[in-house]
C-alpha cells in the first residue's frame, strides 16, 4: 500500500470495484495495492494488466492468533526451548484423528488391488507399529520411461497433502502407468497426521530437516529409502510435494515457532487459494504455469496480499513464490530432479472444502506428469 500512497488509495480501489461490478473487467497498473488483493495478479510487475471482475473472490486475511496478545503457553519470551520445553510442548498434543483408519485402511485396498509395488520404508521410533511408513511404486517400471515422484503428509496436519495423494492412486495415477514411472509417498509424518501437527512428536519440522543426519526419523527414513534407489539407478525427472497453508499457521504454529526459536511472533497473512513453490535456483516458470492452469480447473489461484507477496516472498509468476529448496533442507529438494515443487492449497477459504483441496492436489500432480510427457 505505500507503494502506492498509503493504505486510503487501497480502500478507494476497492470501493471502484464495488461500484462498477457491471463491467467485466478493467485496467489497473500491475504492481499495486490493488492487483496484490486479486486472482488476476499477472507475471509483470510492470505496465498494465486486464484484470476479469470473475477473479474478485480471493482476498488474503490476517488471521488472529490467541497468541498475539499474551505468551505461548510453553517456554521463556525471547530465550529458545531446550528439552525440558520440548518435552511438555509434546505433553500437550493430544492425537485427534486415526492413521489407521483413515490412511492406513487405504494404502490396504490400493495393496489388494494388485496394481501397485506396496513396500514399508520405515517406521517411527515413536512407536514402530502404529506409525508404519509406505511408499506405492509402478509394477511396470521401466528404466527409459521418466520417474515421478510424488509425496504427501511432510506436515501431518495438512490432510489434503496426504488424501490428495491417495486419491491420486485411487482415480488417475493408472493412466500414467504405461507412461511414467510412479513413485508415491502418501504420509511421510503420521504421527503429525494423527496429532493435527506441523511439527514431529520432537517439534522438529520436518520439512526443514531433509538433509543428512536429519534429527527427524520422517526426513531419515524418506532419504535412506531414495538413496538406495539411486545406488539401483534411478533418476527422477519430477518431484511435486503436496502441502496446504491453513488458519492454524497463524493460530497456532508460528506463535508456537517464535516461542521455539526465542523470537518475536509477528502476524502476516494467509494466502486465499492454491499456489506453488518452486526452486529459485532452478524455476521452471512453464511447468508451473502449466501446474497452475490444471489446478484453475478446480479451485482459485491465490492472489498476493497487500504487500504483492504471498507468505512474504513476491510471486514470480501467477501463483507461485521460489525458494532455495536445497539450502532450506525442503522435502521438495529431496531428488536432483529438473522439475520439483512444492503445492499450497487453502482448505479453510470460504471458496473452498476438503474435497476440493483434495482434487486440487491431484490436478496439480497430473498437470504436472502431463507437462513432462508433452515435452518427450
Amino acid at each position: 500500500a505505500r507503494i502506492e500512497g498509503g493504505i486510503s488509495m487501497h480502500l478507494r480501489a476497492w470501493c471502484v470495484i464495488a461500484l462498477c461490478h457491471s463491467a467485466s473487467s478493467f485496467t489497473i497498473p500491475s504492481f499495486s495495492p490493488l492487483v496484490a488483493a486479486t486472482s488476476g495478479f499477472r507475471s509483470s510487475l510492470f505496465g498494465a494488466v486486464r484484470v476479469p471482475f470473475r477473479n474478485f473472490r480471493s482476498i488474503p486475511k490476517m488471521v488472529t492468533s490467541p497468541y498475539a496478545t499474551k505468551p505461548y503457553p510453553v517456554g521463556t519470551p525471547g530465550v529458545a526451548w531446550g528439552a525440558d520445553e520440548r518435552s511438555a510442548w509434546k505433553a500437550l498434543q493430544v492425537n485427534k484423528r486415526s492413521y489407521a483408519d483413515e490412511v492406513l485402511s487405504k494404502v490396504q485396498a490400493l495393496r489388494d488391488s494388485g496394481k501397485w509395488e506396496v513396500e514399508q520404508y520405515g517406521a517411527l521410533s515413536v512407536d514402530v507399529k502404529r506409525y508404519p511408513l509406505y511408499v506405492f511404486k509402478s509394477q511396470q517400471w521401466d528404466a527409459t520411461k521418466p520417474t515421478c515422484l510424488v509425496t504427501g503428509g511432510v506436515h501431518g496436519y495438512e490432510t489434503s497433502g496426504v488424501q490428495g495423494a491417495l486419491l491420486f492412486l485411487q482415480t488417475e495415477a493408472e493412466k500414467y502407468a504405461a507412461k511414467v514411472n510412479l513413485v508415491v509417498a502418501p504420509c511421510i509424518s503420521p504421527w503429525g497426521y494423527e496429532h493435527i501437527q506441523r511439527w514431529n512428536n520432537n517439534a522438529d519440522d520436518p520439512n526443514r530437516n531433509f538433509v543428512a543426519g536429519s534429527p527427524c526419523d520422517e526426513c531419515n527414513a524418506m532419504l535412506e529409502m531414495l538413496g538406495k534407489m539411486k545406488a539401483a539407478g534411478t533418476s527422477f525427472t519430477l518431484h511435486i510435494d503436496l502441502h496446504e497453508t491453513t488458519n492454524s499457521d497463524e493460530e497456532e504454529f508460528m506463535p508456537a515457532k517464535a516461542s521455539r526459536d526465542g523470537q518475536k511472533y509477528e502476524p502476516d497473512y494467509i494466502p486465499d487459494g492454491f499456489y506453488l513453490v518452486g526452486d529459485s535456483e532452478n524455476p521452471q516458470a512453464e511447468w508451473h504455469t502449466a501446474i497452475i492452469d490444471s489446478v484453475k480447473k478446480v479451485t482459485h489461484i491465490a492472489p498476493p496480499d497487500i504487500k504483492g507477496q504471498i507468505i512474504g516472498e513476491v510471486p514470480t509468476q501467477e501463483g507461485c513464490i521460489v525458494y532455495p529448496i536445497s539450502s532450506l533442507g525442503l522435502c521438495a529438494a529431496l531428488t536432483d530432479s529438473a522439475y520439483r515443487t512444492t503445492t499450497e492449497v487453502y482448505p479453510d477459504s470460504p471458496n473452498a472444502n476438503n474435497d476440493v483441496c483434495n482434487r486440487a492436489q491431484v490436478a496439480s500432480i497430473t498437470g504436472a506428469i502431463d507437462y513432462i510427457l508433452a515435452k518427450i
